[in-house]
């Protein structure tokens, strides 16, 4: 089955967000029968206030691979090329 990139508004903050083919993929997998309700921000949020609350830090780059601006959790190091969540799962798609 293919997937195709789907955009979705979140029940949260009302923002638009994609749902994308690789995304879709892994919860085909995983036996998901329902689309994501929340933007990732709004599951990060969701998440870290069940889970204490504690925020982790995160750190601004720009993607190596498509140039767009993303956070990460860790602090990158230069001699490290440093991925946005979707270039990161095409280059792990890739590698398997």
């Amino acid at each position: 089955m293919a997937f195709e990139d789907k955009t979705l508004v979140c029940k949260e903050c009302g923002k638009e967000f994609t749902f994308t083919a690789g995304e879709q993929e892994f919860y085909a997998e995983k036996g998901f029968e329902n689309e994501p309700a929340r933007c990732r921000d709004c599951r990060d949020k969701r998440r870290r206030s069940r889970d204490g609350g504690e925020a982790r830090q995160m750190f601004k780059v720009v993607c190596a691979e498509c140039g767009k601006e993303t956070e990460v959790p860790f602090e990158p190091k230069n001699d490290r090329p440093v991925y946005c969540r979707d270039c990161f799962n095409k280059k792990r798609g890739e590698a398997m």
